[in-house]
């Protein structure tokens, strides 16, 4: 399984606007540099665990929910990496690689009642089920749009 990433967004703080990217630094243990996450400075960095440092979504999926009459721009779901042609929901438990970065991906990233507040009624409805992707950074690296996104371990137990 291989795909491309097409964007790339990163905000400084909570609920901040995103900022778009064409490269972002990958920082092993913390998220991509410049990012909410990375800084601790989320809305949900207080919370223990894994799978709080880098989020993605599919292209496909922003694509459903604007046929569901819920029109998204890319950096509306919030997440940080926008992926295509790869099934997000498979990547639960593999190590995969972003250009030069190694992710681990760690559960899915379920549509919230935060990101409706922050973008309009019915997105997390048309988003139910494909939102995304949490994962964390095991190998520092550069990250740039157009990259690949391919498996490295299918087996990963991390």
């Amino acid at each position: 399984m291989s795909g491309r990433l097409v964007a790339i967004f990163t905000a400084p703080s909570a609920g901040e606007p995103l900022v778009a990217r064409a490269t972002c630094r990958a920082i092993a243990g913390e998220g991509l540099e410049g990012d909410r996450y990375a800084a601790k400075r989320g809305t949900f960095s207080r919370r223990e665990g894994r799978g709080r440092q880098v989020t993605l979504i599919a292209r496909e999926a922003i694509a459903v929910a604007n046929d569901a009459g819920v029109v998204l721009e890319a950096h509306e779901p919030r997440r940080n990496l926008v992926t295509e042609g790869v099934d997000l929901g498979r990547l639960v438990g593999m190590t995969f690689t972003v250009g030069e970065a190694v992710l681990i991906g760690v559960r899915d990233c379920l549509p919230c009642a935060y990101l409706e507040g922050l973008t309009r009624p019915g997105v997390r409805a048309a988003l139910e089920g494909r939102g995304g992707l949490r994962a964390d950074v095991v190998r520092d690296g550069i990250v740039r749009v157009g990259d690949e996104i391919a498996v490295v371990d299918r087996n990963s137990t991390e």
